[in-house]
């Protein structure tokens, strides 16, 4: 089967392969080894979620302290001491001053 790619970037799927994968609105889509690559991805509605959650004993209570865990500000990490050099610095050496020399008269 062929399918064109119109000048907006957009594919229009044949009718048999998508009804081949069932009743989906979005895909995701992967480039792998010169092909695209449509993975249907079904959208989980919230009872969905409510029935994990309770699955995994997680309460309301639960959510809002990991929420509230996740905003926290986070402390900035501890810095930690420059180490002292193993050698003694020498003090800079003054610069040199050098004599100007008179302007020669005209």
């Amino acid at each position: 089967m062929l399918a064109k790619l119109t000048s907006k970037n957009q594919l229009t799927l044949p009718k048999s392969v998508t009804q081949a994968v069932g009743a989906t609105e979005y895909f995701d889509v992967e480039a792998r080894a010169g092909q695209i690559i449509l993975t249907p991805v079904r959208i989980q509605r919230g009872d969905a979620v409510r029935a994990k959650l309770a699955e995994l004993n997680l309460t309301n209570d639960d959510m809002t302290a990991a929420v509230a865990w996740a905003r926290a500000p986070q402390a900035a990490p501890a810095m930690a001491a420059e180490p002292v050099a193993a050698y003694a610095s020498k003090p800079a050496k003054p610069k040199k001053s050098v004599a100007k020399k008179p302007l020669p008269k005209a």
